[in-house]
């Protein structure tokens, strides 16, 4: 199993499954520590079983765990899967499957981690460091599974399994890094290595290994351990709490319409997207992202707009769903945590290996972004006011609506005017195209059983030589059993160890509505770039060449993965693009210059809005983890905190954070903690980097191509992520393309 995933704690796990996401949407990648997972019913498991034991183990203990022949009886998992691709067999796995697997590989994992810390052979780094970087792999495609499908086609059971399945990893992962015989024999390789003549691949493995013992506390005293692996374990647990109660509250709201009038504004292929089956007068709203947005841009009903904008906001904040008092004992046990492991709070722990460095230039860093942010927020609310008059004062649930208008009236533009262009298969075949172009592969549709119906399968493949890269699938729709958002993930990663060449399985995931039946999905120009973006993701993990699975694919502090994903952003709007694959899903035509043109002018409208709701959020995230033990242990409500964090840095009431602390699963239920702010980060990088291309004269440059494909899609985190940007760009990124790209004025920025 993955180093990066059993060293980095069971957060990890969840990252097997949930993988990067884009700013918008929910959880997120590898990260320190924590794991969504949750406190379901105990009693879900037998008494003896996992989860019952893992309540009265000693923090740091490994649980007493058996598994019988019986339960084990043709588990799929421990059968070889003579599928497709090695895709799991998806119609043979059932619900039961998952815990005995889980046991099973857990007790396989033990036998191979006492192998390794017992041997009596002087450790070396082919018995000690490779040999962890492949233990677990019962475990590992068990838990990738699971954590794929509970993401996209969850139930009650599996609901319950997470609870159960999480924390127990979480208790062997402790277990594994305080390992005080294993961690010697780690140390012993380590301080030898300038002697062992390994090469680049073998020398990073090495580097990253040791650094994930020493960051999850393997040097603590044996008391410190024991309290740490606690900590683990009960935000093990919170975390995914956190996660299924928002998943609970945002299914949870609906509103059904009968009378069409008051659906006044929606376009008619929105209406029909969401009219109830088998009811042609019934219509449902929800505050799933798609159609929440749909419905607040398009909706000339005020007063059900602002139902809609407080069942979003109001979203597992009260009653049996209210996540504040969650949120706020996990800040407080990332906060008692990192001062056992010697920090001043949570985020100087986290950021201590991004490129930020520290949470102080995190914060910096984002307030030279606030700034003028917040500035043309306000003057994009005058607009608005102007626009109503005196027939009342614009406030949060008009916004969305007004700025289209003000868009519409100033561009003479509407988004609806695009949507025809951007058909969900053409759309797809553009970002294919694209990657194509620029990196040499060749992306073929295959038929590969997936996990849903309408998942959709690609074989991707070196277009000189015709190697296997890997898998691509896709699943792009909205339903009832799936998370929210959009994200990448994997079922199998990429390795290459003594000549078996693993290649990954790779999936990207959008919440797009599904249209009637035989109707085509037609696309809002931001979903478009969502689908480049998780491709950006996608694509990061399909190229790999590293050969150790512990940095292969998407690797790398937060504030660098966001940027493989967001660069491919910008080829989705660059007009010798769109021309070639945004045309007409009726007539063929294609997009007309003048709409590129009058798009492109517009795509800075509402700017201040969307960069103050996500500067907002950021902030709210540190703030939340910048605290010390003491002052976490003070926080008694989470709105009060969160509404004073915001009063600080003057946010106009009218304004929303992107997320609310009660909703905000990046860091509570994610792996971004401290970490929201690297979407951000990483378009200082995005925008630097693709202004290389234009700099060329060809946004498909040959040259500078190659660099982005050997420097940053194939290296995983072969080198620090500032060295990998700067092989690709020949020097450091500056901030002025991203405001310039914002539309801020570069020249009054300064350096504070």
């Amino acid at each position: 199993m993955t180093r990066k995933t059993l060293l980095m704690g069971s957060a990890a796990v969840l990252a097997l499954a949930i993988g990067a996401c884009s700013p918008a949407d929910t959880a997120g990648d590898t990260a320190p520590a924590d794991s969504a997972t949750t406190d379901a019913n105990l009693e879900a498991d037998t008494p003896a079983g996992a989860a019952a034991e893992a309540s009265t183990a000693e923090p740091g203990a490994l649980q007493e765990i058996s598994v019988d022949e019986d339960e084990l009886e043709g588990n799929p998992f421990l059968e070889d899967w003579d599928t497709e691709f090695g895709v799991p067999p998806f119609s043979d796995i059932g619900d039961e499957d998952y815990l005995p697997a889980v046991k099973k590989g857990i007790l396989d994992l033990r036998a191979e981690i006492d192998t390794i810390s017992a041997s009596e052979e002087e450790a070396s780094f082919q018995n000690t460091i490779v040999a962890l970087d492949e233990a677990g792999s019962t475990l590992e495609r068990t838990l990738r599974t699971f954590g794929n499908i509970t993401g996209t086609d969850t139930n009650d059971r599996l609901r319950e399994l997470e609870g159960i399945i999480y924390p127990m990893v979480t208790r062997e992962t402790d277990a594994i890094v305080f390992n005080d015989a294993l961690w010697q024999r780690v140390k012993a390789v380590y301080e030898e290595r300038d002697t062992l003549g390994l090469d680049e691949q073998d020398a990073r493995l090495l580097e990253l290994t040791h650094r994930q013992f020493t960051r999850a506390g393997a040097d603590l005293s044996e008391d410190v351990k024991d309290q740490v692996a606690d900590i683990n374990s009960q935000i093990s647990s919170l975390t995914t709490e956190f996660g299924q109660n928002l998943l609970r509250s945002t299914k949870a709201f609906r509103i059904e319409v009968t009378d069409e009038a008051e659906l006044a504004g929606l376009s008619q292929d929105f209406k029909d997207a969401i009219r109830m089956d088998g009811d042609q007068d019934t219509w449902l709203l929800t505050v799933d992202r798609s159609v929440y947005e749909t419905f607040m841009t398009q909706s000339e009903n005020r007063e059900l707009r602002k139902k809609m904008f407080d069942g979003y906001r109001l979203r597992a904040s009260e009653g049996e769903f209210d996540n504040g008092p969650i949120a706020i004992e996990i800040a407080q046990l990332r906060a008692k945590r990192a001062a056992l492991m010697g920090y001043p709070n949570h985020a100087a722990y986290v950021l201590e290996t991004n490129m930020a460095k520290t949470p102080e230039g995190a914060e910096e860093f984002l307030l030279r972004v606030w700034r003028p942010g917040l500035a043309q927020a306000k003057a994009e609310r005058a607009a608005m006011q102007d626009m109503v008059g005196d027939e009342f004062t614009i406030a949060g649930h008009d916004w969305w609506h007004y700025s289209e208008k003000v868009r519409q009236d100033k561009y003479a533009f509407d988004d609806n005017a695009l949507k025809p262009y951007f058909e969900l298969g053409a759309v797809q075949q553009g970002a294919f195209d694209v990657a194509s172009r620029l990196f040499d592969i060749e992306i073929e549709p295959v038929d590969v059983e997936g996990w849903n119906p309408v998942v959709n399968s690609f074989e991707v493949t070196d277009a000189e030589t015709g190697e296997f890269l890997g898998l691509f699938m896709s699943d792009m729709y909205a339903r009832d059993s799936k998370r929210g958002g959009a994200w990448m993930s994997t079922y199998r990663g990429a390795s290459d160890i003594n000549d078996e060449d693993i290649r990954p399985i790779v999936t990207n995931n959008l919440n797009l509505i599904k249209p009637p039946e035989g109707q085509p999905t037609l696309m809002r120009f931001d979903e478009v770039e969502t689908l480049f973006h998780e491709f950006g993701h996608g694509l990061h993990g399909l190229l790999t060449q590293i050969r150790y699975s512990n940095f292969s694919g998407v690797d790398g502090p937060r504030d660098y993965t966001e940027f493989p994903a967001q660069i491919l952003e910008h080829w989705a709007s660059a007009p010798e693009v769109l021309e070639a694959y945004a045309t007409h899903y009726e007539s063929g035509e294609t997009i007309p210059l003048e709409l590129i043109e009058r798009m492109n002018e517009a795509a800075n409208h509402n700017q201040g809005f969307r960069t103050t709701e996500y500067v907002a959020a950021s902030l709210l995230d540190l703030n939340w983890h910048m605290l010390s033990y003491d002052e976490a242990m003070a926080i008694e409500d989470a709105r009060a905190f969160e509404k004073s964090v915001l009063d600080k840095y003057g946010l106009i009431e009218e304004i929303e954070p992107r997320y609310r602390s009660n909703y905000f699963s990046h860091i509570f239920a994610g792996g971004y903690s401290a970490g929201y702010y690297a979407y951000l980060w990483s378009e200082i990088l995005d925008a630097d980097g693709f202004e290389a291309f234009r700099e060329t004269g060809d946004i498909f440059d040959p040259e500078l191509a190659a660099k982005l494909k050997r420097w940053v899609y194939e290296s995983g985190g072969l080198r620090e992520a500032d060295e990998l940007y700067r092989n690709f760009r020949g020097s450091d990124p500056t901030i002025e393309p991203l405001l310039r790209n914002r539309g801020f004025d570069v020249t009054e920025q300064g350096d504070g």
